[in-house]
């Protein structure tokens, strides 16, 4: 079985000086605590700044150094490109998005380096924005949005018949985004139509709480995958707050400006309506709501907050579900923005208890 890790942007850090030691600083002791006779498969956040700084012989030291904690990497998280802690993030976040060609090019980078750190004929993926925030998102930016993600996957594939390293860019569903449920995420891979060479190098990244908040049965969305022929190449084990009824006032604590908190209400007839943050979903005052999810990514051994649930139950149904070679990551990003009850413990020592819980949780 896979070992359990956890993914590194939850370490603020931009400069790959700045990564670096975030890294140096946490992962050598959660992989003592949790995976210390094997190697320790470490979920890299790397910034657009860290890509650019990182050249390919600092590269090697560094998995070098690495090796030395009994660190490796399979896994990058090439979703934020920019400073993703201590300032304003909300939309941001999803810039730049498929139609400029940054994202492209930051994400071959990132493809390179990892081709790097790989064993000879291994494999890694790298998530990504699922194309772009909705917002200000025209449809007839489709066309570019989508000859740029043929381009990059063809640049895989090239990258695989060279190195022997097989890359997959990892499309992750996100509340407010053009990929926000399961069905559009079948819906965009039928629709790529890239050759079946370069598909190979397309997958998914599944985030727990994303499909969560879409109140996706779990079972279903692996199955929709599953006759689609597409594959989860990594999963972001996360939870998200759950409240029951239409009074979604005590959540109002969980509104702070760093990062956006999507809101979805699923109303007594069943429908969902959705919110691209919380304070627009306080202000709408629904009727006829059942119960309210809310992105904000909480320690999964959390079942309950003083105000609510989460959505943990999500993840009890969903992991022991998943193939045990599937890498499985930890990501409670939002840390600095908690609320201190729910910090229970320093960073690390909660990122332990995270990854005890969900190696527990895997076994039916």
């Amino acid at each position: 079985m896979e070992p359990t890790t956890y993914c590194t942007n939850i370490h603020p850090g931009e400069s790959w000086e700045e990564i670096r030691a975030g890294v140096l600083a946490h992962a050598p002791a959660v992989a003592a605590a949790v995976c210390p006779t094997r190697p320790f498969p470490v979920g890299l956040r790397l910034s657009g700044r860290a890509s650019l700084e990182l050249d390919a012989a600092a590269a090697q030291s560094f998995a070098a150094e690495a090796a030395t904690h009994g660190l490796t990497f399979r896994t990058l998280n090439g979703f934020p490109y920019g400073r993703f802690h201590h300032t304003p993030v909300k939309e941001r976040v999803y810039q730049p998005d498929w139609r400029d060609p940054e994202r492209a090019a930051y994400t071959l980078r990132l493809a390179r380096l990892l081709a790097g750190w790989l064993p000879e004929g291994g494999s890694g993926s790298i998530s990504t924005v699922p194309i772009g925030f909705r917002r200000g998102f025209p449809e007839t930016d489709l066309p570019k949005a989508y000859a740029a993600l043929r381009g990059v996957l063809g640049e895989m594939a090239e990258l695989f018949a060279k190195t022997g390293r097989r890359i997959r860019l990892a499309v992750e569903a996100e509340p407010g985004c053009l990929i926000e449920t399961t069905a559009q995420m079948v819906a965009f891979f039928a629709e790529l139509n890239a050759p079946p060479a370069h598909m190979a190098h397309l997958c998914v990244c599944y985030d727990c709480c994303h499909q969560a908040l879409q109140y996706e049965d779990p079972a279903a969305s692996l199955a929709a995958l599953a006759a689609a022929g597409i594959e989860v190449g990594h999963v972001q084990v996360s939870s998200a707050l759950h409240l029951e009824g239409g009074d979604l006032t005590p959540l109002a604590r969980f509104v702070e400006p760093v990062y956006l908190h999507q809101a979805v209400a699923r109303l007594t007839d069943g429908s969902l309506r959705r919110f691209d943050d919380l304070p627009q979903a306080l202000a709408a005052r629904l009727d006829g709501v059942a119960s309210w999810r809310v992105h904000f990514h909480l320690p999964v051994f959390v079942a309950h907050t003083p105000q609510c649930g989460t959505t943990q139950p999500f993840l009890q149904t969903f992991l022991p579900l998943l193939a045990p070679d599937i890498p499985l990551e930890v990501e409670t990003y939002t840390w600095s923005v908690l609320p201190p009850e729910l910090k229970m413990a320093d960073v690390t020592q909660s990122i332990i208890r995270e990854i005890a819980w969900v190696e527990a949780a895997r076994r039916p």
